[in-house]
């Protein structure tokens, strides 16, 4: 664990990703996925909403996304200076339908420069058998391409957007991670994944990072978690961490936080629904 080695850091700047990463021990992992699982015997699973900035409402989540060894790894690409934009639960359950569309991140969320980095942590095994991500390296020299929504049911997409051309699958490298480690990838790489009909269920936290220089340009208010360093210009309002799993003040801020983000994830789509 600890900082990427330089062939690590020019392999993602020449392909868009790098994999696999150690980020957790054996036991953070099982703490975490433990905490998961605990909420949802007691309270059913997370849905909606609650699958998104969900290190607003959970201790353990922001104290994850504040992970010395995954931020280790982030600063290597994105500098010292970091924000936490956003976090988002993709679990496929055993011999689960959904799935991920070929897409770029960057598609909706009116981030601009495109210097954002997703780092998607196992909290399970995800292999070939249970739909791993896969990506198609080079393609975060792109520049942003058109996407047409679908909202298709079994989409893990907020809209269920894919790219709006054919996408040479024959290129596409699958990341395959075990429990506690992580991949990273660049806003504009195009990725995605496959159904899971395996007997296991697949568990991923993704957590977007940017640099403080990033600007929201689309919506008119926009907030972000300060995680590493400083930041001096403001681009976003920040965000408080939660008191207590859940609080009421942590439930009221969330909320708030998601009614300007889903304006920015939804601007011109003729559905909004956040899944």
């Amino acid at each position: 664990m600890g900082r990427l080695s330089e062939a690590a850091v020019a392999h993602y700047q020449d392909h868009g990703y790098y994999a696999p990463i150690p980020a957790l021990s054996g036991d953070e992992t099982a703490a975490v996925r433990s905490k998961l699982e605990a909420h949802e015997a007691a309270h059913g699973v997370l849905k909606g909403t609650m699958r998104h900035k969900s290190h607003l409402l959970f201790t353990w989540l922001d104290d994850l996304v504040r992970h010395p060894a995954i931020l280790d790894a982030v600063e290597g690409v994105i500098g010292p200076n970091i924000l936490c934009w956003s976090s988002t639960f993709f679990i496929k359950e055993a011999h689960d339908p959904g799935f991920v569309s070929w897409h770029q991140d960057s598609t909706y969320w009116g981030l601009d420069p495109a210097d954002i980095v997703t780092a998607w942590v196992a909290l399970s095994e995800s292999t070939a058998e249970n739909g791993a991500m896969r990506v198609i390296p080079d393609t975060q020299k792109l520049e942003q391409i058109a996407h047409r929504d679908t909202f298709a049911a079994d989409n893990l997409l907020t809209r269920g957007q894919e790219i709006a051309v054919d996408v040479d699958e024959r290129q596409a490298v699958m990341l395959q991670l075990q429990p506690g480690e992580m991949s990273l990838h660049h806003v504009r790489l195009i990725h995605g994944s496959d159904p899971n009909p395996s007997a296991k269920r697949r568990i991923g936290f993704a957590i977007r990072y940017l640099p403080t220089h990033v600007r929201q340009i689309v919506g008119t208010r926009d907030s972000a978690t300060l995680v590493r360093g400083v930041d001096q210009l403001g681009n976003f309002e920040p965000e408080y961490r939660p008191e207590r799993d859940l609080s009421e003040a942590a439930v009221a801020f969330h909320a708030h936080v998601m009614g300007d983000q889903q304006q920015v994830l939804m601007k011109n789509a003729q559905t909004a629904v956040l899944r």
